[in-house]
């Protein structure tokens, strides 16, 4: 079947991505985007890929699997990873961004291609095909009705806590030191915010005792293992924190010269360093309490809060049962899915589904074979969790655990050593001839 024009819901992350490489392959693409005709709850400006969560794509090494994605991404011309380099902060081995340049970045070049026309408007039931479902956690009720009807099952809701915000100049600089976490990146990448165990033990208590937000009475609250409110990981335990985002091990305080007790993490917000993200931080205390219960925290004594904590719901199909290996509805052929709604979780991966939905749609597009990427690389990991049939299925990041073991490899090595000089070396030798046999042609542009 030939296609010349694809329709994208979504100017996220996830439809940002599949419309630039569709459009770079000659497909005429409409773009819808609600801005700024209606927001989310979390929403504050008109740009396309607003970081409405952290600021960080996460660990930017290829001994970790996110890292060896950014590289795939890279060598396959991602319009999200290309924005990112071009906009990135401080941020020791993570690769983070100034978030008001990057969604200005994108939205500039998403808006200067010839291919491609933006439409705003709001999506309430799903458009006749082919298009790319790409609405993110937030997806509309009424497109979310009209999603259930469509897959005849009903789709499954949890939520997502997004960390506060404070400006650098309500830091307390005098009580703070800057280290990155085994010295690893650049030495002042984090600001390091040390707990004894009294203050630490104390803070623990407050945030159990602090008023919550709390989730309607119709809604159930399904928390990703990976984003736990900080509220719902001291609930299991007065260590939990601990060995959670406060954890102080790698942390050399050169007041005293050893690791504190427990430890805050304050990561730089734009190129200006004149705000600063409490890292791990999600929660779903109350505006108020927040302030109160962060203020217990050495050096943010007088924080200013430029953004507070909230919770958001995340909206996503149980994929594997739902949708072809295409990423397309086995109930509505020639809509697809792609990013956080199809069951991926954080920036980075919506990315990359979207990469990879777009380029196998545009194999399609000229009648070409069906051609995933090889299950070696974590692009073709990623779309193989969503494949994959389980009991309880759940969003994910990217992870090792979804790359086929490589036998026979010395017990000796390191865990930098294994993945970066072997996993990943593999994986970039596969992923060359995929990303050749699905690039651009001249033709197209």
């Amino acid at each position: 079947m030939r296609i010349e024009r694809v329709k994208v819901v979504g100017g996220g992350l996830a439809g940002c991505e599949a419309a630039w490489q569709l459009a770079e392959r000659g497909i005429m693409v409409t773009l819808v985007e609600q801005k700024p005709l209606a927001r989310t709850p979390a929403q504050v400006t008109d740009d396309l890929c607003e970081l409405v969560c952290s600021n960080s794509f996460r660990g930017a090494a290829l001994s970790n699997a996110v890292g060896l994605m950014k590289e795939e991404l890279r060598r396959g011309g991602s319009l999200v990873i290309s924005c990112a380099d071009e906009t990135q902060v401080p941020a020791g081995g993570a690769l983070a961004v100034d978030r008001e340049r990057f969604s200005a970045a994108i939205t500039a070049r998403i808006g200067a291609h010839k291919n491609i026309v933006i439409e705003h408007g709001i999506v309430d039931e799903i458009p006749d095909g082919p298009v790319i479902l790409a609405t993110g956690p937030l997806t509309g009720d009424r497109l979310a009705a009209s999603l259930a009807r469509a897959v005849g099952a009903e789709h499954l809701a949890y939520y997502d806590a997004i960390s506060p915000v404070i400006a650098a100049d309500s830091i307390d600089w005098e009580r703070v030191f800057r280290a990155s976490r085994y010295d690893k990146g650049e030495d002042d990448a984090y600001v390091n915010c040390p707990l004894d165990r009294a203050a630490y033990e104390a803070f623990v208590r407050d945030v159990l005792a602090a008023k919550k937000v709390d989730p309607r009475a119709f809604e159930e609250t399904r928390y990703f293992e990976g984003c736990l409110p900080i509220e719902v990981m001291a609930e299991r335990g007065p260590e939990t924190l601990r060995y959670g985002p406060m954890k102080g091990v790698g942390l050399t305080d050169p007041k005293t010269g050893r690791w504190p007790y427990a430890c805050v993490q304050l990561r730089q917000e734009d190129v200006a360093a004149t705000a600063y993200n409490v890292v791990g931080f999600q929660t779903r205390m109350t505006f108020g309490e927040q302030a109160r219960v962060f203020r217990s925290i050495p050096g943010l004594e007088r924080a200013e809060f430029l953004r507070f904590g909230s919770v958001h719901r995340n909206t996503f199909v149980n994929s594997p049962r739902l949708l072809t290996q295409a990423l397309e509805l086995k109930a509505r052929p020639g809509v697809f899915l792609a990013g956080q709604i199809a069951g991926v979780e954080g920036y980075l991966e919506s990315a990359a589904c979207g990469f990879v939905c777009a380029l196998m749609l545009a194999q399609r597009a000229v009648d070409g074979p069906f051609d995933p990427p090889p299950n070696t690389t974590a692009l073709g990991a990623l779309v193989r969790h969503l494949w994959t049939v389980r009991k309880d299925f759940q969003p994910s990041n990217v992870t090792w655990s979804m790359v086929p073991p490589i036998e026979g490899l010395s017990k000796k090595l390191s865990k930098a050593e294994k993945y970066e000089q072997h996993y990943a070396r593999r994986a970039l030798d596969e992923l060359a001839p995929w990303l050749e046999r699905n690039a651009p042609r001249p033709r197209d542009r």
